[in-house]
Formats: structure tokens, C-alpha cells, sequence
């Protein structure tokens, strides 16, 4: 029975009185050292200038689309693009400063605010690629192609930046294998369940499997993003120990993921009921480091089969 299995994290009222101490509601006087591992609750517009300049070797923004969507506390509603454009040079100036000289940007978005953030992410970094990710539903649109896919542009400060490939390569099943004239794999692995190849990863990704129901990652945020997502930004981006900012933190995503890949991480979120909820999220990462669809510093396909679960060293 479905609800039996249902694994959705839900806050309970002993939870929200144990971890509102924990939340900040104000970044003055932060030093850099001090800043990490802390949710600040609040509007990143009136935080961001009292943060730790040029400290952040990641940053991981998934800013409000521009979508009507209720996010708790807090209704998103659509606005015309000049206005949206203006909404996303505000963010983007307050957290610029507190980018290092080597920094890496991701910023997520969808068909209809790409064209905007690629615009203002040029005039301020240098943007290097778009990655596209398939967030596949059941549910189809009766005029029109039913929408699968989000975008995450990939921009850096400048052209000294930290970008590791092999720490994100992807475990795909050879359908069609090649073989040496002896009968041995050609570039591919021949195991009891088949043959894969370890690829490297391209900028179009469609083994991601969204947060639902039975998943311990998901809550009942509208707009959650996979770990398994996050985990490749966090790890082609940064080295261990390195910090990672969440400008948008919603139900922490970016801050559990960082936590478990043992870098130090810091996020800002303007509603109460979704910071809590992240620093929870953090609490169970303390006692389990996994990430589902990744083990063994390799990515798994979705659906493959072997769910990919390894607690991760650090953690």
C-alpha cells in the first residue's frame, strides 16, 4: 500500500521548537569561518551585504522561476520579462561580492526564464554551457508538448576555475557492445549483469529521477531538486572543504548534499517552515550519507537497476 511506503519528510511541532534556535536571522558580524553550516532566514537582498566577501568557491542558486507557484510563506507570481530580468540583476549583484576570484556559478531555470538568465549571467561572469536535465512526469499538457526538462547555466568568475569531470562520470549499460578479434570488450566492462561503460558527462543529463513519495530526500517543497543533481554541480565544481552557497536554500537540497560530500555550505531561505525543514534534512545527514543513484564515486543510470546507494567517506 502506497502510504505505508510513503517516506516524505513532515515536520512535527517538537521538531520546529528544537531547531529555531538553530536558525539565524541576521549575517552581521559573520566571519568566513563562521559563516558555514548556518541557515540564515530572511531576504537574501537585505543578508547578502552583510555576509563574508569573496568566500564562496560555489554557488548553487535555484531562484524563484518565473511561474505563478505557491512556496509556503512565500507566492511566487508571473511578471513580464523586463521585470523578471530586473528581479534577477538584484540577486545577482548581492551575491557577486562574495564569489572568490575562482569561483563557479550554476543557476537553474526553465524554458521561459533561460533566456533572461543567460542575459544577466553574461554581463557579470563568463558563461560556459548549459546543462539540460530531464525532469520526466506522467501528466501532459492538452495544447502543447508537455514540458520534461530543465535547464542549469554553468558560468565562472574567471578563467582560473576548479572543473573535474572524472569525479562525475556516468555508469551507462552498452546496448550494442564492440569487441576486440579476440571476443574481449572494447571499451566497456563485460560483468554478470551485462556490459557498461564509465562515460563522461555531457551537458544533457536523463538519469535523474525527481524527488517523490517513497524517496527519504523528499519533502513537499514545489520546486525540490534531486540530490543526485546537486551532487555532480558539488562535485565537478569543488575540492572537500570548500564552501558552497545557497542563496535560495528552500528545503536544503544544496546544503545536504554539500554536507555529505564533506564540503562546508551556506544558505539563506525567507520562509521559516522550509529552513526548519532544512536543518532536519541535515540532521538525518549526520547518520546517513547517502545519495541515491551514486556510489562508488560513479553515477548510475536511472531505473537500472542497482539503486547506487554508498555512505560516502567523511560522513
Amino acid at each position: 500500500m502506497a502510504s505505508s511506503r510513503n517516506r516524505t519528510l513532515r515536520l512535527g511541532d517538537s521538531d520546529r521548537a528544537r531547531l529555531m534556535p538553530r536558525l539565524l536571522e541576521s549575517g552581521v558580524g559573520l566571519t568566513p569561518g563562521a559563516a558555514a553550516g548556518r541557515v540564515i532566514l530572511g531576504d537574501l537582498l537585505e543578508i547578502a551585504p552583510r555576509l563574508p566577501r569573496a568566500s564562496v568557491d560555489l554557488l548553487v542558486a535555484d531562484p524563484p522561476y518565473n511561474l505563478r507557484k505557491d512556496f509556503g510563506a512565500a507566492s511566487g507570481r508571473k511578471v513580464s520579462d523586463g521585470d523578471y530580468a530586473a528581479y534577477t540583476a538584484a540577486w545577482l549583484d548581492a551575491v557577486t561580492p562574495l564569489l572568490s576570484p575562482a569561483a563557479t556559478v550554476y543557476v537553474c531555470g526553465d524554458w521561459r526564464s533561460s533566456a533572461v538568465l543567460h542575459a544577466e549571467l553574461s554581463r557579470r561572469f563568463i558563461v560556459r554551457n548549459r546543462i539540460t536535465w530531464e525532469r520526466e512526469k506522467g501528466r501532459g499538457a492538452a495544447r502543447n508538448w508537455k514540458n520534461a526538462s530543465e535547464d542549469i547555466w554553468f558560468a565562472t568568475v574567471s578563467g582560473t576555475y576548479h572543473f573535474d569531470p572524472g569525479a562525475v562520470k556516468l555508469r551507462r549499460r552498452v546496448m550494442a557492445p564492440y569487441r576486440e578479434p579476440d571476443g574481449s570488450p572494447k571499451d566497456w566492462t563485460e560483468t554478470t549483469d551485462g556490459g557498461f561503460r564509465d562515460t563522461f558527462p555531457s551537458n544533457l543529463w536523463t538519469d535523474i529521477t525527481v524527488p517523490y513519495w517513497s524517496m527519504p530526500e523528499n519533502t513537499g517543497h514545489p520546486a525540490q531538486k534531486p540530490e543526485k543533481l546537486v551532487a555532480k554541480l558539488i562535485l565537478a565544481s569543488t575540492r572537500p572543504g570548500e564552501l558552497v552557497f545557497d542563496p535560495f536554500l528552500g528545503s536544503g537540497t544544496t546544503a545536504v548534499v554539500a554536507k555529505k560530500l564533506g564540503r562546508r555550505w551556506l544558505g539563506v531561505e525567507i520562509d521559516p517552515e522550509w529552513a526548519l525543514t532544512a536543518l532536519r534534512r541535515l540532521e538525518l545527514a549526520e547518520s546517513n550519507g547517502r545519495i541515491q543513484g551514486f556510489a562508488d564515486g560513479i553515477f548510475r543510470e536511472r531505473n537500472s537497476g542497482d539503486a547506487g546507494i554508498s555512505s560516502l567517506p567523511g560522513t
